[in-house]
């Protein structure tokens, strides 16, 4: 390439906005005229308004056997949609639309616990074995070897039948350990990758400390992919706590709702009231489906093969 041309393609890239644009900055502007991006986003931000709001959204109390003169179990009746009550009630004559509401804190509650503690022992693990190297690089790998082999849901419902009173609590620790691995794993190899870049070199040829060489140089440098993971992680968690609730392995206190228990619990009325399960696992696939937009999009972003 000549000088000219060079200059023309910087010349062309500075009105374009490109150049000199941190890798951040760049991939927000991908990220802006993504309309994946936009829908996924569009659907994390309703769920997250809809349940921090949802005691004041719910028109009736979640618990509340309202409508339980209309239940009749010998002729298989619950209560059909009518005015104060949209999507009329369940099988014990309570608001199913307030159920729905409330049911989307626990949903996200669990969801962002699980991420969080399983991305924050797999940034241990990750650690450990992206730093220290060696015995200690191999007993963890063995170790998360292990737990990716066994499936995911199968790990958390062994983990979760452990505990001799399930609840909401013992489900974020069974999702958390099921995610650990994933992000140890991905956060070992983005450290090894950082190990022989050129400014990790520089400060150990400089005499830097080695703890400072992996919390200042490494580990920073190494959380881009974990966070974008941990977008994507969201979805599986939320889908794997639902699975856990309807196992029956979730907060057994029927007058708390969850979207799972809700789910499992009108699996005996699929055929004649497929609505109690319909919205149900409606809400669960829109919200799985709007992190795993963004974290697809983020990673899309974010990869610098991409960057134009």
């Amino acid at each position: 390439m000549t000088i000219t041309s060079r200059k023309a393609r910087i010349d062309k890239l500075a009105e374009n906005g490109d150049a000199g644009v941190s890798l951040v900055a760049s991939a927000w502007r991908r990220l802006r005229r993504s309309p994946v991006f936009l829908v996924g986003a569009a659907i994390i931000v309703a769920f997250v308004l809809i349940a921090l709001l949802s005691p004041l959204l719910a028109p009736h109390d979640p618990s509340a056997t309202l409508l339980l003169d209309q239940v009749s179990k010998a002729q298989n009746k619950i209560p059909d949609p009518q005015p104060g009550y949209p999507l009329g009630g369940d099988d014990q004559g309570r608001d199913f639309l307030s159920r729905l509401l409330i049911g989307s804190q626990q949903t996200l509650m669990v969801g962002v616990l699980a991420t969080l503690f399983g991305l924050a022992g797999g940034l241990v693990l990750g650690t450990l074995a992206g730093a220290l190297s060696g015995w200690v690089d191999t007993v963890v790998m063995r170790i998360v070897d292990v737990m990716l082999s066994i499936p995911s849901i199968l790990l958390a419902v062994s983990i979760a039948a452990l505990f001799v009173h399930p609840n909401q609590y013992t489900v974020i620790v069974a999702v958390a350990i099921v995610q650990i691995p994933v992000f140890a794993r991905l956060l070992r190899g983005s450290m090894l990758a950082q190990r022989a870049s050129d400014h990790v070199l520089a400060a150990r040829a400089l005499g830097v400390k080695p703890g400072a060489i992996v919390f200042r140089h490494m580990l920073p440098n190494s959380l881009s992919p974990v966070i974008v993971q941990a977008t994507i992680v969201l979805a599986t968690s939320i889908i794997d706590a639902a699975a856990l609730s309807f196992l029956g392995l979730g907060n057994p206190d029927d007058s708390v709702p969850e979207w799972g228990s809700m789910l499992g619990r009108s699996q005996g009325l699929l055929d004649s009231h497929p609505e109690l399960s319909f919205w149900p696992a409606c809400c669960i696939i829109v919200v799985a489906l709007g992190f795993t937009l963004c974290g697809e999009s983020l990673r899309d972003a974010l990869d610098p093969k991409n960057r134009r």
